[in-house]
């Protein structure tokens, strides 16, 4: 159902950026299944993470309509009922599709982490984000101390940006 779900998500996405957007959450949704595989959740766990990954930035287009910019509170504020409207045509249990929401609705905040589908998810947008905006070793090192928290995402982390490659 994951593919039928990510599927119907890249036919829902829309606006000037959609090729963007498509590439960045199919990217999350990648590192998300691999890092909730490698940290062994559970699978209903690791179902829920991985819709959520492929819903997590679908505030954007609505965003940058009504807003002019998709800034990560708005996502919060809009996501949830969008995920909640998007999984509703799928066989899924009030409990998956609630916590997908309350998922997308946190996914730029780092302070109130309640479960590890939570933190993977963080964990896995920011690798994304990390690449795409270019940050600096700085601001991966604050991440790396303030919000990575498993294994498999600080391992990800270390390799991707802070460990020096020889040409």
């Amino acid at each position: 159902m994951i593919d039928e779900i990510e599927l119907a998500m890249i036919l829902y996405t829309q606006g000037h950026k959609i090729k963007h957007d498509v590439a960045h959450f199919i990217k999350v949704h990648q590192y998300a299944r691999l890092i909730g595989k490698a940290e062994h959740l559970e699978e209903r766990e690791q179902f829920i993470l991985e819709v959520a990954a492929i819903c997590h930035d679908i505030a954007c287009p609505l965003c940058r309509e009504k807003y002019g910019h998709c800034e990560g509170d708005l996502q919060e504020k809009e996501g949830p009922a969008l995920v909640k409207e998007f999984l509703k045509d799928f066989n899924l249990d009030r409990g998956i599709i609630e916590r997908a929401a309350y998922l997308v609705g946190h996914h730029h905040t780092y302070d109130q982490v309640d479960g590890l589908d939570y933190q993977i998810l963080l964990e896995a947008d920011f690798l994304v984000n990390g690449d795409e905006s270019n940050l600096t070793k700085e601001a991966i090192e604050k991440m790396k101390k303030n919000v990575f928290k498993t294994k498999t995402g600080m391992k990800y982390l270390e390799t991707l940006f802070l460990t020096e490659r020889r040409s």
